[in-house]
């Protein structure tokens, strides 16, 4: 065992404890840090879609599954992302119910395609994301917009991300033109 001293004892803590306190680098800025000019997703909530033309996107989007041969379950939600017109495709995974409303719950209320959450998570690894109530990291939530407004928004689920989001794609430009 060594015995110091005091003195020496004091200068060695206070070594120690003065490089805790020296100045330390400036880490370097995230990407977050930029301030945009404009508001981001900053579409205005505008009247709930009607049945007739969520149905029609449904109908746009089954179409497209059903041509390449996807079974997948579609969900369309109003602007305050409850719930007005759902299909489910013969042989759809049934887990897919609820994650297609998931998809259009998030895309409404988020105002943006679920794909950008995906994006953050994966290729940014933001994993902030994921304590974010009601969000979905995956692609296939995509808002309607009409004049300017969000009305409602898509989701497709059953398939891998690219196909469903290609589904919703299709049944959001019966809209969104």
């Amino acid at each position: 065992m060594c015995k110091l001293g005091t003195s020496s004892f004091l200068a060695a803590v206070s070594c120690t404890l003065g490089s805790c306190f020296a100045q330390q680098p400036v880490p370097p800025a995230y990407p977050l840090d930029a301030i945009p000019e404009k508001m981001p997703f900053s579409t205005p909530y505008g009247a709930p879609i009607s049945l007739a033309r969520a149905q029609a996107a449904i109908a746009a989007a089954a179409a497209e599954a059903e041509k390449r041969g996807w079974s997948l379950n579609i969900a369309v939600v109003d602007s305050g992302a409850n719930l007005v017109a759902f299909a489910r495709m013969d042989g759809a995974q049934l887990a897919s119910i609820s994650i297609s409303e998931h998809k259009a719950r998030a895309a409404a209320t988020f105002r943006r395609p679920t794909r950008a959450f995906e994006d953050s998570l994966q290729k940014s690894d933001y994993k902030y994301i994921t304590t974010l109530d009601g969000l979905i990291a995956s692609r296939g939530g995509i808002p309607l917009i009409e004049d300017g407004k969000l009305i409602g928004a898509i989701g497709c689920s059953g398939g891998t991300g690219s196909q469903d989001e290609v589904a919703c794609l299709t049944g959001a430009a019966v809209i969104n033109k």
